[in-house]
Protein backbone atom coordinates (compact mmCIF):
# COMPACT_ATOMS: atom_id res chain seq x y z
CA UNK A 1 0.00 0.00 0.00
CA UNK A 2 1.20 3.43 -0.79
CA UNK A 3 1.71 5.59 2.32
CA UNK A 4 -0.47 9.23 2.47
CA UNK A 5 3.18 11.13 1.43
CA UNK A 6 3.54 9.20 -1.49
CA UNK A 7 -0.06 9.35 -3.24
CA UNK A 8 -0.28 12.86 -2.91
CA UNK A 9 3.28 14.13 -3.69
CA UNK A 10 2.36 11.79 -6.62
CA UNK A 11 -1.24 13.68 -7.23
CA UNK A 12 1.02 16.88 -7.39
CA UNK A 13 3.40 15.39 -9.16
CA UNK A 14 3.32 18.37 -11.66
CA UNK A 15 6.17 19.55 -9.42
CA UNK A 16 8.18 16.47 -9.30
CA UNK A 17 9.70 16.74 -13.19
CA UNK A 18 12.24 14.81 -15.39
CA UNK A 19 11.72 14.96 -19.27
CA UNK A 20 12.14 11.77 -21.22
CA UNK A 21 12.24 11.29 -25.38
CA UNK A 22 7.97 10.59 -25.25
CA UNK A 23 7.84 14.11 -23.38
CA UNK A 24 9.80 15.58 -26.02
CA UNK A 25 7.40 14.56 -28.97
CA UNK A 26 4.32 14.88 -26.79
CA UNK A 27 1.47 17.02 -27.58
CA UNK A 28 -0.15 20.70 -25.78
CA UNK A 29 -1.68 18.70 -22.63
CA UNK A 30 1.80 17.38 -21.95
CA UNK A 31 3.52 20.30 -22.46
CA UNK A 32 1.23 22.51 -20.82
CA UNK A 33 1.30 19.97 -17.42
CA UNK A 34 5.13 20.32 -17.70
CA UNK A 35 4.78 24.34 -17.51
CA UNK A 36 3.44 24.01 -14.43
CA UNK A 37 5.45 21.31 -12.80
CA UNK A 38 8.41 24.14 -13.67
CA UNK A 39 6.73 27.33 -12.40
CA UNK A 40 6.37 24.57 -8.69
CA UNK A 41 9.55 23.64 -8.65
CA UNK A 42 10.85 27.16 -9.65
CA UNK A 43 9.18 28.34 -6.71
CA UNK A 44 9.87 25.38 -4.45
CA UNK A 45 13.83 26.10 -5.09
CA UNK A 46 13.29 29.48 -4.93
CA UNK A 47 16.00 30.68 -1.41
CA UNK A 48 14.09 33.51 -1.14
CA UNK A 49 11.17 31.76 -0.10
CA UNK A 50 12.52 29.12 1.68
CA UNK A 51 12.13 30.34 5.35
CA UNK A 52 8.97 29.84 7.56
CA UNK A 53 8.13 33.31 7.82
CA UNK A 54 7.84 32.90 3.80
CA UNK A 55 5.39 30.15 3.89
CA UNK A 56 2.40 32.33 3.47
CA UNK A 57 3.67 33.81 0.31
CA UNK A 58 5.17 30.57 -0.75
CA UNK A 59 2.27 28.51 -0.53
CA UNK A 60 -0.36 31.60 -1.81
CA UNK A 61 2.14 31.34 -5.01
CA UNK A 62 1.67 27.55 -5.59
CA UNK A 63 -2.27 27.39 -5.33
CA UNK A 64 -2.06 29.96 -7.87
CA UNK A 65 -0.10 28.39 -9.97
CA UNK A 66 -2.16 24.66 -9.42
CA UNK A 67 -5.42 26.27 -9.51
CA UNK A 68 -4.40 27.28 -13.01
CA UNK A 69 -4.12 23.72 -14.29
CA UNK A 70 -6.24 21.93 -11.98
CA UNK A 71 -10.29 22.17 -12.79
CA UNK A 72 -11.66 22.37 -8.79
CA UNK A 73 -14.86 23.46 -10.14
CA UNK A 74 -14.80 20.04 -12.28
CA UNK A 75 -13.50 18.25 -10.44
CA UNK A 76 -16.28 18.92 -7.34
CA UNK A 77 -19.34 18.69 -9.42
CA UNK A 78 -17.92 15.26 -10.94
CA UNK A 79 -17.10 14.11 -7.19
CA UNK A 80 -20.96 14.45 -6.28
CA UNK A 81 -22.09 13.08 -9.33
CA UNK A 82 -25.87 13.10 -9.41
CA UNK A 83 -26.04 14.39 -5.83
CA UNK A 84 -25.02 17.75 -7.65
CA UNK A 85 -28.21 18.45 -8.50
CA UNK A 86 -29.76 18.01 -5.15
CA UNK A 87 -27.74 21.65 -4.32
CA UNK A 88 -29.33 24.45 -5.49
CA UNK A 89 -26.86 27.22 -7.17
CA UNK A 90 -25.79 29.01 -4.04
CA UNK A 91 -25.34 25.48 -2.33
CA UNK A 92 -22.76 24.56 -5.61
CA UNK A 93 -21.26 27.18 -5.09
CA UNK A 94 -20.55 26.68 -1.88
CA UNK A 95 -19.55 23.27 -2.23
CA UNK A 96 -17.35 23.66 -4.79
CA UNK A 97 -15.01 26.40 -2.70
CA UNK A 98 -14.78 24.01 0.36
CA UNK A 99 -14.05 21.44 -1.85
CA UNK A 100 -11.13 23.38 -3.38
CA UNK A 101 -9.69 24.77 0.06
CA UNK A 102 -9.82 21.62 1.27
CA UNK A 103 -8.14 19.92 -1.45
CA UNK A 104 -5.50 23.19 -1.64
CA UNK A 105 -4.53 22.59 2.15
CA UNK A 106 -3.95 18.71 1.74
CA UNK A 107 -1.61 19.65 -1.31
CA UNK A 108 0.12 22.54 0.33
CA UNK A 109 1.02 20.65 3.56
CA UNK A 110 2.62 17.55 1.25
CA UNK A 111 3.63 19.40 -1.85
CA UNK A 112 6.58 20.94 0.59
CA UNK A 113 7.95 17.53 1.45
CA UNK A 114 8.75 17.04 -2.14
CA UNK A 115 12.44 15.32 -1.82
CA UNK A 116 13.50 15.06 -5.11
CA UNK A 117 11.40 12.28 -6.68
CA UNK A 118 11.22 12.46 -10.29
CA UNK A 119 8.36 11.77 -12.98
CA UNK A 120 8.55 10.32 -16.57
CA UNK A 121 5.83 10.71 -18.77
CA UNK A 122 4.47 8.23 -21.19
CA UNK A 123 1.39 7.84 -23.87
CA UNK A 124 -0.69 10.91 -24.31
CA UNK A 125 -4.02 10.59 -26.35
CA UNK A 126 -5.94 13.38 -27.42
CA UNK A 127 -9.38 12.93 -28.67
CA UNK A 128 -11.84 16.21 -29.58
CA UNK A 129 -11.87 17.85 -26.41
CA UNK A 130 -10.34 15.64 -24.05
CA UNK A 131 -6.69 13.96 -23.21
CA UNK A 132 -5.36 11.95 -21.09
CA UNK A 133 -1.19 12.15 -20.12
CA UNK A 134 0.15 8.81 -18.85
CA UNK A 135 3.40 9.65 -16.25
CA UNK A 136 5.72 7.36 -13.87
CA UNK A 137 6.22 8.62 -10.48
CA UNK A 138 10.33 7.17 -9.36
CA UNK A 139 10.80 7.56 -5.76
CA UNK A 140 14.51 7.44 -4.05
CA UNK A 141 13.05 3.85 -2.66
CA UNK A 142 13.03 2.59 -6.26
CA UNK A 143 8.97 2.57 -6.60
CA UNK A 144 7.53 3.59 -9.12
CA UNK A 145 4.13 4.71 -9.49
CA UNK A 146 1.71 5.16 -12.49
CA UNK A 147 -0.15 8.52 -12.85
CA UNK A 148 -2.54 9.17 -15.33
CA UNK A 149 -3.75 12.61 -15.48
CA UNK A 150 -7.53 13.25 -17.60
CA UNK A 151 -7.79 17.23 -18.69
CA UNK A 152 -10.12 18.68 -21.22
CA UNK A 153 -9.94 21.57 -23.31
CA UNK A 154 -10.32 24.87 -22.05
CA UNK A 155 -10.16 27.41 -25.22
CA UNK A 156 -6.12 27.62 -25.19
CA UNK A 157 -5.58 25.83 -22.00
CA UNK A 158 -6.08 22.10 -20.87
CA UNK A 159 -7.57 21.62 -17.22
CA UNK A 160 -7.00 18.61 -15.18
CA UNK A 161 -10.13 17.11 -14.31
CA UNK A 162 -9.12 14.00 -12.34
CA UNK A 163 -6.31 12.46 -11.46
CA UNK A 164 -6.32 8.29 -11.77
CA UNK A 165 -3.35 6.82 -9.25
CA UNK A 166 -2.28 3.44 -9.31
CA UNK A 167 -5.60 2.83 -11.78
CA UNK A 168 -7.69 4.43 -8.65
CA UNK A 169 -10.05 7.02 -9.97
CA UNK A 170 -9.69 10.35 -7.57
CA UNK A 171 -12.76 11.67 -8.54
CA UNK A 172 -14.55 8.25 -8.06
CA UNK A 173 -12.48 7.66 -4.29
CA UNK A 174 -14.47 11.49 -3.19
CA UNK A 175 -17.73 10.48 -5.06
CA UNK A 176 -17.82 7.63 -2.75
CA UNK A 177 -17.61 9.61 0.10
CA UNK A 178 -19.76 11.93 -0.38
CA UNK A 179 -22.36 9.64 -1.69
CA UNK A 180 -21.98 7.77 2.18
CA UNK A 181 -22.66 11.25 4.05
CA UNK A 182 -25.78 12.19 1.18
CA UNK A 183 -27.42 8.75 1.80
CA UNK A 184 -28.23 10.01 5.05
CA UNK A 185 -28.26 13.83 5.12
CA UNK A 186 -29.01 16.59 3.13
CA UNK A 187 -26.95 18.66 0.86
CA UNK A 188 -26.86 21.51 3.43
CA UNK A 189 -26.08 19.04 6.31
CA UNK A 190 -22.91 18.08 3.87
CA UNK A 191 -21.86 21.90 3.73
CA UNK A 192 -21.95 22.18 7.45
CA UNK A 193 -19.73 18.85 8.17
CA UNK A 194 -17.46 20.80 5.15
CA UNK A 195 -17.22 23.84 6.80
CA UNK A 196 -16.72 22.09 9.99
CA UNK A 197 -13.96 19.93 8.77
CA UNK A 198 -15.67 17.11 10.68
CA UNK A 199 -15.76 15.68 6.81
CA UNK A 200 -11.97 14.63 5.61
CA UNK A 201 -10.83 14.40 1.63
CA UNK A 202 -9.02 11.27 2.17
CA UNK A 203 -6.26 10.39 -0.46
CA UNK A 204 -6.61 8.02 -3.07
CA UNK A 205 -5.26 4.60 -1.54
CA UNK A 206 -4.40 1.49 -3.79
Amino acid sequence: MLDRKNIIAALLATCLLTLSPAALRAGVPTEQVRQTADQVLSVLQDSRLKSADKQKERREQIRQIIGSRFDFGEMAKRSLGSNWQKGNNDEQRQFVQLFTELLEKSYADQIESYDGEKIVYGRENVSQDQADVDTKILTKKGEQISINYKLRSAGNDWKVYDVVIENISLVNNFRSQFNRVLANASFAELLKKLQSKSVEIKPVRS
